[in-house]
Formats: structure tokens, C-alpha cells, sequence
């Protein structure tokens, strides 16, 4: 499946967990000064925030340890949805104990400004701050080692985050529909950086760009631009991606409305689902070294009136990867003595309008200098 279209079914499945959650009885082990626990091991005596199905509003303070029926219990654990929904939360005070904030604890709290979490966690659950829409910052201590998918999905408000030198895993759209504008991994981590001062995070053995924002300069040691890097960002109207970059992935440039124009360098060869899906692109180049576009790669760019290809050769695309009124509408620009090619070729047949023209070469086109930065101009209202 898609890789962006999985992450909309995902957003749905949220929805519907939402509702069975309302209507399930919840059940915890006891409750001290309105806060709800289950305890997670007898023998360590320890236990895991929780909910009651009540909302928590206002601020919580979790404390580090809590007695009930005459026994202290640890409290380790923000556990799985805790805070789930609780739209009146304004703070929470996290205590050292802790070293887990589970799946989906702070879910939804939308009047949720500001977190800051405590050295003695290790891990942040999926989706555990999605949809913490009135979230502007968050403090991530390097005791971080793993940030799981869609942590912080679609808190919009948040416009600047540092990775800790000791995180080694982000799981999938970990920041997807934010408004970042900064993005900082500290030197000295393993696994990803973010060289040049790029504004971005780069898996560093791949040198793939997992994540970036409007501020990005994309770096010209990065190879790859990964899956839904970009997706739903307010890039600026032009993006220029380097001449080391061979692949671009599904959905890396999905809905990012501003788009109008991007150079793709002729060290790509292919281009994902969904790749470009949605923007106002006007014209798009293709070099002559891409081998493969992927389904609905450029599907509703509705502005696109002109598509060139450098390539004597049709490079493999399906019926979907323009959209009908593209290939009906915009003129489709090849090399001299490939009509052939493309008049047979599965999509590029559907071109209403194809014209050989004698000034695309079949040679590499002009690829892009060390000016990589996205510069910004005027976007289009949309």
C-alpha cells in the first residue's frame, strides 16, 4: 500500500479508536488524589499512570511514588492513552521515575502547550503527543534512545525540535503535519545528523533525508529524499535538489501546495508514488536517467501544462501516474525519433498533445550547482 495513503488510513483507524475508547469501560487498579494507576509488577512494586475514563484537566503533577493499601509503589510508566483525548490538560509535571511514555498517552490534548520530559526516559511511544495541536515546544532529554511513528503528528503549533545524541531509532511521519522550522540532531549521534546546518534529520549511513521542513537546505551528500519526507509541508515555490540525490521516495513531496517548480538532477533514476502528488508544479523536466515513476506521481497537479523527458526511451510510468487532465490538457515535450517509444508506452500514451522537439537532448541535462537551498517566493493562493 502507499506509503502516504497507509498513513491516512492510519489517521482514520485513530478516529475509530477514539469512539470504542468513549464507549469502553475502563478499569485501573486504584486511585490516589485523582490520579488513576495499574500496577505492573508486584514484585518490583511498581506502577503506570492510567486512565479512568474521567478526564484529567488542569495541570497534573505525576509524583515519583505513591502508597496504597500500605504499600509505595514506583511510578515508571506514563501508560498506553493515560491522557488520551484530555482537551482540558494544560500541564504535566513528568518525575524522574518514569522511563516510558507509552502508545497514544498524551493523544489529542489539544490545550497542551509545553513538555518537558525528564532524563529518566528512555522511550516515547507511537503517537503518544499526536494531535497536541496548542503544543509549541518540547524538551527531549538525551536519555531518548527510541521516538516512535507519528509522535508528534499534527501538532501543528510546534515549530522547532532538537534529537539528542542518544536517540537511535525515529519511527515513520514521527513529526508529519507540524509546522517546524527548525530542526537541530546533535553532533555525536549515531545513526542520524543534520550536517551543514541543514534543518533537517539524515539517516547518516544512507545519507537518505527521513524528514525536513520549510527551512531546508537539502545537502549534497544526501542520496536519497526518503518517503513522505516533505509531505504536506509549506516548502517554497521552487525546491532544487542536488546531483547526488538517485532516488526520490513515495509521497516526498505529497499536498505540499506551494510547489510550483522543482529541478530534478539527472543522477535520479527514480521517482515514488505520490511523489509530487498534488502541487502546483507547472512544468516538470524528467532527465534522461530516470528509469521509473511511480503510480499518482504527479495525480492532481492540476496546473501542470507541460511535461519534458530527456529520454529517447519511455521511461516505465502506469496509467495513473499523471492525471487525466494532464495527459489530456498539457503538452508532453520529447527528443527528436521517440514518438515511437512513447505512443506505445503504457501512460505515456494517453498524452493527448505529444511533440518531438529538437531542442530536448537526449544528453543529461543541466543539473543543479551547490545553490541546494529551497528559496523562497510568493506562493499561490490556493
Amino acid at each position: 500500500m502507499k506509503t502516504i495513503k497507509r498513513n491516512f488510513l492510519t489517521r482514520f483507524a485513530f478516529v475509530v479508536a477514539t469512539v470504542l475508547i468513549s464507549l469502553q469501560a475502563f478499569a485501573y487498579d486504584f486511585e490516589v488524589n485523582g490520579i488513576c494507576y495499574n500496577i505492573t509488577s508486584d514484585n518490583e512494586n511498581t506502577v503506570e499512570v492510567t486512565s479512568s475514563g474521567n478526564e484529567y484537566s488542569g495541570k497534573v503533577i505525576i509524583p515519583e511514588t505513591v502508597t496504597y493499601d500500605s504499600t509505595t509503589y514506583s511510578v515508571t510508566s506514563i501508560g498506553d492513552k493515560a491522557f488520551y483525548d484530555c482537551f482540558e490538560l494544560t500541564s504535566v509535571t513528568i518525575p524522574n521515575s518514569v522511563i516510558s511514555i507509552e502508545e497514544f498517552a498524551f493523544f489529542a490534548c489539544s490545550a497542551l502547550t509545553s513538555v518537558t520530559i525528564p532524563n529518566s526516559v528512555t522511550s516515547i511511544g507511537d503517537d503518544a503527543f499526536g494531535y497536541c495541536s496548542a503544543l509549541t515546544s518540547i524538551t527531549i532529554p538525551n536519555s531518548i534512545t527510541s521516538i516512535g511513528n507519528g509522535v508528534f503528528s499534527y501538532c501543528s503549533e510546534l515549530t522547532e525540535i532538537t534529537i539528542p545524541n542518544s536517540v537511535t531509532y525515529i519511527g515513520e511521519i514521527a513529526f508529519f503535519r507540524t509546522e517546524l522550522e527548525s530542526i537541530v540532531v546533535e553532533k555525536g549521534n549515531s545513526v542520524y545528523d543534520s550536517r551543514n546546518n541543514c534543518n533537517a534529520i539524515i539517516e547518516t549511513n544512507s545519507n537518505t533525508l527521513i524528514f525536513g521542513c520549510k527551512n531546508t537546505v537539502i545537502p549534497n551528500s544526501v542520496t536519497s529524499i526518503g518517503n513522505d519526507a516533505f509531505s504536506f509541508c509549506f516548502v517554497p515555490s521552487e525546491v532544487i535538489i542536488p546531483n547526488s540525490v538517485t532516488s526520490i521516495g513515495n509521497s516526498a513531496f505529497y499536498k505540499c501546495f506551494g510547489l510550483i517548480e522543482v529541478s530534478i538532477p539527472n543522477s535520479v533514476t527514480s521517482i515514488g508514488e505520490d511523489a509530487f502528488s498534488d502541487t502546483w508544479l507547472r512544468s516538470i523536466t524528467i532527465p534522461n536517467s530516470v528509469t521509473s515513476i511511480g503510480e499518482d506521481a504527479f495525480s492532481f497537479c492540476h496546473a501542470l501544462t507541460e511535461v519534458i523527458s530527456h529520454s529517447s526511451t519511455a521511461p516505465e510510468i502506469s496509467n495513473s501516474t499523471f492525471s487525466t487532465n494532464v495527459y489530456d490538457n498539457a503538452t508532453l515535450r520529447i527528443p527528436v525519433g521517440a514518438l515511437d517509444s512513447y505512443k506505445n508506452a503504457i501512460g505515456w500514451t494517453n498524452f493527448a498533445n505529444i511533440v518531438e522537439d529538437a531542442s530536448i537532448s537526449t544528453t543529461n541535462v543541466a543539473t543543479p550547482d551547490s545553490k541546494n537551498r529551497l528559496p523562497r517566493k510568493t506562493l499561490p493562493t490556493r
